[in-house]
Formats: C-alpha cells, structure tokens, sequence
C-alpha cells in the first residue's frame, strides 16, 4: 500500500512543482495529484504541455517522491452531449500525461446528475465504450467515487455500475467523509468490492443523520445540499476502528496495487501540522488493524 499527501491545502501556498518537495518535508513518499490549475483543472482541458509534466516527473526523482495517482474530474457522465465528449477528449490527454509520468493508478467521481440518474448512467457507459480501449491499451487502473451529487451516490449501486463495464481497469475508491452518503455500510461495500477496491481517501466527517436529520440546519428546509467535511481523523464521527479493520480484511493494507491518500480539507489554516496527524494516524492505525487480523 502507497500512502500519500493529497495538496489540495497548498495549492495556494506552492506551485505545482514544489509538490514533491513538500512532500517530502512532511514524510510521504507519495503524492495524489488532484484538479489543479496548472495539470487537470475542474472540468476543463488539461493545462500541463509534455514539457510540464517532464519538469513534474523530475522533481518528483529529485525529492524522492512517487506519484500513487491522478484524479481528473470531468463531466464523463454528463447528459449533455457536448460536455460529455468534450470530457472524453479532455480524459485522453488525462491519460497521456499520467502514462508519460510513469503513473498506473487513476481515481475520480461519476459526475452526471441525480435527478437525471438515467440519462447520466446512459452517458456513463457510452464514454467508457470510447475510453476504455485506450485505458486498457496502456495499462491504467481508474478507481471511481461514487461522490455526494454524482448521478450514483450509494456505494453498492456504484459498484453495480463499476461491474457492469466488465472491465479489470475499473475498481473502487472509498472516500471516508463521504460514508455518510453511502448509505450502505462500509464494510459491505469494502466486501463486495474486494480486491477492485484500490483508492481510499482519509479524512474525518460529520453524521449528517443523527439529531433526527437536523445536526445541519439548512434553509429553505430539505435542501438537497450534500453537507460533508474533510476533517482530520477524530474530529467527526467516521468510526475509525471499522475503517482500517475493514480494509485489513479486505486485505487493501498489504497489496502494492492500492492508494491510501490524506484528503483533509477543512484546516488550510493548520495544514503542516495536520498533514504530519494525517500520516502519523495512517501508519500507526494500519498496523494496529494488521496486527489485529492476523490474531484473529
């Protein structure tokens, strides 16, 4: 299993180059590359030309840091035709790039729309069915969130349409603070989707059912808003000891293939400190759930 830094908290702060280096300075030895908008900005055409992603790969040998994986997010599933082939296209030079680093694991969200579940499903497969040759041609796995918003958002269902593809390149990424939106429990979904489970993300999130549905106030009432957090572990209500169980079971803690990323978002403010939390709660839990399934 690879551990590693998600930046997303220091984008403001570093350029994409000194990524590497900070992650080093923080002890990963890994980094996910997230939307950024010098490499695969939100939605939109990737910004980094072959030089870019050489100088990239470069200061990643010099600081002695990996890349575990690349998350695009782009509008794949969109029942929009035109933003659903613009997405395909912009996935391809995705890719390219995560290829010509040297990366074999991608991971990223459904998208489409909830209440256009079936014609963003529809939209789905017909992208798969133009990348998934490319994809497979050059050996990359991608890991899908079924994400709070995305046309799929329970962790059963997604995996039910991860499955349908019929392809080995495509597996699973559990997303701790999104576990309250899964629905199904998350050693369930850790079960059911065995060794296709490649990419989880650590963070920490609030129940947004205790209280009889009301822990948030939103108005007007019964907004369809997908309130979550990305707190550090132990700040919300994820049950922790069930998460690395779980994944000591599914046995995601002892493969190379798999991507364990700290996802904090929530504390930009305490980013250092908690990105050291963050790796230190990672090792420390992983070995105690090591230890604890191979007693049993």
């Amino acid at each position: 299993m690879k551990i590693a830094l998600d930046p997303t908290p220091f984008h403001h702060s570093h350029s994409l180059l000194e990524f590497p280096a900070l992650a080093a300075e923080l002890g990963y030895e890994y980094l996910q590359l997230t939307p950024h908008a010098d490499f695969l900005p939100f939605f939109n055409h990737p910004k980094a030309d072959d030089q870019l992603v050489a100088d990239l790969r470069r200061a990643c040998r010099d600081a002695g840091v990996g890349i575990a994986s690349v998350l695009p997010v782009l509008r794949w599933s969109s029942p929009d035709p035109d933003a659903r082939e613009a997405a395909v296209r912009y996935w391809k030079r995705a890719v390219r790039m995560t290829v010509d680093l040297g990366v074999q694991q991608m991971n990223t969200e459904f998208q489409g729309r909830p209440e256009r579940a079936e014609e963003s499903e529809r939209a789905f497969y017909r992208s798969m069915e133009e990348l998934l040759p490319l994809v497979e041609r050059e050996g990359v796995h991608i890991a899908i969130d079924p994400h709070p918003d995305d046309f799929v958002e329970q962790g059963l269902a997604a995996w039910r349409v991860i499955r349908g593809v019929n392809s080995q390149h495509l597996g699973f990424a559990y997303v701790a603070p999104h576990t309250f939106h899964l629905e199904d429990a998350p050693l369930e979904i850790m079960a059911a989707v065995g060794d296709r489970l490649r990419v989880v993300h650590v963070a920490d999130t609030m129940d947004h059912h205790r209280s009889h549905g009301l822990r948030y106030i939103t108005n007007p009432p019964g907004s369809p808003a997908r309130v979550h957090q990305h707190l550090r572990i132990g700040d919300g209500d994820v049950d922790w000891d069930e998460f690395f169980g779980g994944l000591a079971g599914n046995g995601f803690l002892d493969r190379e293939d798999t991507v364990m990323v700290s996802s904090v978002f929530a504390e930009n403010e305490n980013a250092l400190e908690v990105s050291r939390y963050q790796l230190e709660q990672m090792r420390e839990r992983s070995a105690a759930a090591r230890k604890v399934e191979v007693q049993a």
